[in-house]
C-alpha cells in the first residue's frame, strides 16, 4: 500500500504547485479582463488535458509489462525530480531567488492592463492568457501524473494518481475561486522541494528495477531514499549558505579595508 500512497501524494503535491502558478495568471486576468474569459479559458484547458492523460495514459498502462517501458518511465522520472530538486536547493540556499506568486501576480495584472481594451463577451486575449498557461503548466502536471501511474504493474496505480492529480486541481482552484487572490501562504517551494525528493527517489527506484536491483524491504526503499536524500539536500543547502555567508563578510572587509585606505 505504501508504493500506491506514495505515487498519490507526489501526483497530488506535483499538480499542486502546478496549478498554484496557472491560478496566480488566472486570477490577474479574471480582476482585469473579466471572469468569464479566463475561467472559460482555464476550463477548456483542463478537458483538453484530461483527454490527453485518458488518451495516453491508459494505452501506455496496457503495455507497462514491457521490461524498457519500466526503464523509460524511471530514466524520465529520475531526470524531471533532479531538475526540480536543483531548483530547490538554489532557492533554499540563496543562488536563486524564492519564487513569489505575489510578485508574479502584480506583474500580470500589469501586462493585462496594457493589453487594450477589454472586448465585449469573451476577451480573447485574457481567454488565451488563461488557457495557455494552465495548458502549459498542466503539462508538466500530467508528464507526473502518467510517468508514476504508468511506472508498475500494479493495478489501480495510474487510478490512483488520476485521484491525487484531480484533488489538487479541485481544491486549488477552489481556494482560488473563494479567496479571489493568489495562495501565497501556501509553502510553494517547500512543495517544489518535497516533490523533486520524491521524484527523484521514485525515479532511482524503477532504474534499479529495471537493471535487477534486489531493493532491499522492496517498497519500503522508496521512502528511505526519500529520506537520505531530503538529508543530503539539507546538508548541501547548509553548507552553500554558510559559504556565501563567508564569502560576503570578505567583502564587506574588503570594502572597509579600502574605505579605511582612501582617508
Amino acid at each position: 500500500m505504501i508504493f500506491e500512497y506514495y505515487a498519490m501524494l507526489a501526483s497530488f503535491l506535483g499538480t499542486s504547485v502546478e496549478f498554484i502558478e496557472a491560478l496566480t495568471i488566472i486570477l490577474a486576468v479574471g480582476t482585469i479582463r473579466g471572469w468569464k474569459s479566463s475561467l472559460s479559458g482555464a476550463a477548456v484547458a483542463i478537458i483538453i488535458l484530461t483527454i490527453l492523460v485518458v488518451g495516453i495514459g491508459t494505452p501506455l498502462v496496457q503495455i507497462v509489462h514491457i521490461f524498457w517501458v519500466q526503464l523509460l518511465v524511471g530514466l524520465f522520472m529520475l531526470l524531471f525530480g533532479i531538475r526540480w530538486l536543483r531548483k530547490a536547493i538554489l532557492r533554499y540556499s540563496g543562488l536563486k531567488a524564492i519564487h513569489d506568486e505575489a510578485e508574479s501576480y502584480q506583474k500580470e495584472l500589469d501586462r493585462q492592463r496594457k493589453a487594450g481594451q477589454v472586448g465585449n463577451g469573451i476577451d480573447s486575449f485574457g481567454f488565451m492568457t488563461s488557457l495557455s498557461i494552465t495548458f502549459l503548466e498542466g503539462m508538466e502536471a500530467i508528464f507526473i501524473v502518467i510517468t508514476l501511474g504508468t511506472s508498475s504493474t500494479r493495478t489501480g496505480l495510474m487510478q490512483d494518481t488520476i485521484i491525487g492529480a484531480v484533488a489538487a486541481v479541485v481544491i486549488v482552484l477552489l481556494a482560488g475561486i473563494f479567496l479571489r487572490k493568489p495562495l501565497t501562504k501556501i509553502p510553494e517551494n517547500t512543495m517544489k522541494f518535497i516533490v523533486g525528493v520524491m521524484l527523484t527517489s521514485f525515479g532511482a527506484f524503477w532504474v534499479g528495477e529495471a537493471f535487477g536491483v534486489d531493493w532491499p524491504q522492496a517498497d519500503m526503499s522508496i521512502v528511505y531514499m526519500s529520506a537520505s536524500l531530503l538529508l543530503f539536500s539539507w546538508v548541501t543547502v547548509r553548507y552553500i549558505k554558510s559559504k556565501l555567508q563567508v564569502e560576503g563578510g570578505k567583502q564587506n572587509e574588503g570594502t572597509i579595508n579600502a574605505m579605511g585606505a582612501n582617508r
